[in-house]
């Protein structure tokens, strides 16, 4: 199908101006018309992987045509084993939020359902855009309708949260836009394509590279810009946090990918080290402080910061693994392989995905207790085993998942990261590994609280077990986290070629070389 990738954009924003026109007054009609175009979307979106050659590199489903001719900017759309996977698991983690939000919204149902629609589509042309351009609107148009699920849906404190969360995410891109004018000046187009091919210099790499990693490192977020992300979990309706936890937090790992690694090789190779170092702090520190946390989405949402540091090591460990010498061939650094180098980004990318399935799983966990008690605080609870078996089971499984249990996701792009890591330095691996012992202790203890012991609130006795509506939605989650769990494979033939052409591009200097 030529134009693919142009109806998964705009078919759920044409959708969600359908559902806006049905209104609010016909929720029901509103809520079916939305799963339908979701689940239309979804089963789109499997073509790109059916029809995908994972022998190239090269962009797929490509789309081009002029948008603003004066400044040279183009509808330019196309794919590879990157970006695909995300488009699926956005397009995955729509139908989830949509299905999860059937009957636990009541107020604005139409507009809810049309804002997780719209920002489908803009997710996706986020990760299909190759014009730069382009991918800054979708970027920036991506805030809108999480701005107003949180806003509107949100909790208490919803407005600050919101605030916060379009301030952090809107300043930091904001620098990266500048970054991208700057190229443009020089190179005349706002084609990436173009940017990987144009030569900077030490000093122009450094700028560039700050401002790119001003905007992703908001996004993903690392320390110690992340303290927007706990008030936006909390304050956010549960399917805003899934979304936010699966989708958006992505966008951040996305761009290391598409934008850092391939046009400032240079100063992503000398800055190597800091990014790494915060990415250790994520990962222990952070996790130290989701142990101390009462609320439980306050420490999914710490538990997820400490788990996408993972992803910025992964990517950055390589230059520590690898580098091009002046014949312009990969040579080892301390006598490491150069899968290890294919394993610290392919492992980041598998630790994306993973965690979009973990993360919706354990916010859609606490969204089914919130439905029945309306609290988050774990000392409401205990003995929630007693009266919810089912639930407790898929609640144990996503724990462990989140914790890094061997045959789980969650355990799959931890371990890559880690080996790719130990091949890098000993103690980046060593500190890395210390989240599967946090991540055990907070995960644990959230589940000896909540769901072991006997029952000390009388309200705990009266929970009724899942649904048919959350029983099918949590066994698609746990079928996905098992599925990765024990057979990655596919999604790392999909992604490979285009990891092997990273990898070169992220180690070939764009510097002249001293003879």
């Amino acid at each position: 199908m030529d134009s693919l990738l142009s109806i998964l954009i705009w078919l759920p924003i044409l959708g969600a101006g359908s559902v806006l026109l049905i209104g609010n007054n016909r929720s029901e009609i509103a809520r079916w018309v939305s799963v339908g175009i979701s689940v239309l979307v979804f089963a789109l979106s499997i073509n790109l992987y059916l029809d995908f050659d994972t022998s190239t590199a090269s962009m797929q489903f490509v789309e081009k045509v002029s948008w603003i001719s004066q400044f040279n900017i183009f509808y330019h759309l196309g794919l590879d084993g990157i970006s695909m996977p995300l488009i699926i698991l956005t397009t995955f983690s729509t139908i989830i939020v949509i299905i999860a939000g059937w009957e636990v919204i009541k107020n604005r149902v139409a507009d809810y359902m049309a804002a997780f629609l719209m920002m489908e589509g803009i997710i996706i042309g986020v990760f299909s855009a190759m014009d730069s351009m382009l991918y800054y609107v979708f970027w920036e148009a991506s805030l809108i309708p999480m701005l107003l699920i949180i806003g509107i849906w949100g909790g208490q404190n919803r407005v600050y949260a919101s605030i916060k969360f379009f301030l952090y995410t809107f300043l930091g891109s904001v620098f990266m836009l500048v970054s991208l004018i700057y190229m443009y000046n020089l190179s005349g187009s706002f084609a990436i394509s173009e940017m990987y091919a144009l030569p900077l210099s030490m000093v122009q790499q450094s700028w560039i590279f700050w401002a790119f990693f001003l905007a992703f490192a908001v996004k993903v977020p690392m320390f110690p810009v992340h303290t927007w992300l706990p008030d936006a979990h909390v304050q956010a309706p549960t399917g805003g946090s899934v979304i936010l936890a699966a989708i958006m937090l992505k966008m951040g790992g996305y761009g290391f990918f598409r934008f850092s690694l391939p046009i400032t090789p240079d100063a992503s190779s000398s800055f190597a080290t800091v990014v790494i170092v915060l990415s250790l702090i994520a990962i222990v520190y952070i996790g130290f402080v989701a142990l101390v946390q009462k609320d439980m989405k306050k420490l999914i949402a710490y538990s997820s910061i400490s788990h996408m540091g993972f992803v910025t090591l992964g990517v950055f460990a390589i230059f520590s693994i690898m580098k091009m010498d002046p014949n312009g061939e990969l040579v080892s650094i301390a006598g490491a392989s150069i899968e290890s180098a294919y394993l610290g980004l392919e492992g980041a990318m598998i630790q994306m995905i993973s965690h979009g399935f973990i993360s919706a799983a354990m916010f859609l966990v606490v969204g089914v207790l919130y439905d029945r008690l309306h609290s988050r605080d774990i000392t409401t609870y205990g003995g929630v085993i007693n009266s919810m078996p089912k639930f407790t089971g898929f609640a144990v499984l996503f724990a462990m998942a989140n914790a890094g249990l061997p045959g789980t996701s969650g355990f799959v792009g931890e371990f890559m990261v880690i080996l790719g890591a130990l091949q890098a330095n000993f103690w980046y691996a060593f500190l890395a590994a210390m989240t599967l012992i946090i991540g055990a202790a907070y995960t644990l203890w959230m589940v000896k609280r909540v769901f072991w012991g006997t029952i000390t609130n009388p309200e705990v006795s009266k929970l009724s077990d899942v649904n048919a509506r959350e029983f099918g939605i949590l066994s698609i989650l746990a079928i996905a986290i098992l599925w990765m769990g024990l057979y990655p494979q596919p999604v790392i033939e999909v992604m490979h070629a285009s990891i092997v052409n990273l990898l070169e591009q992220s180690l070939t200097t764009k510097l002249p070389v001293l003879l």
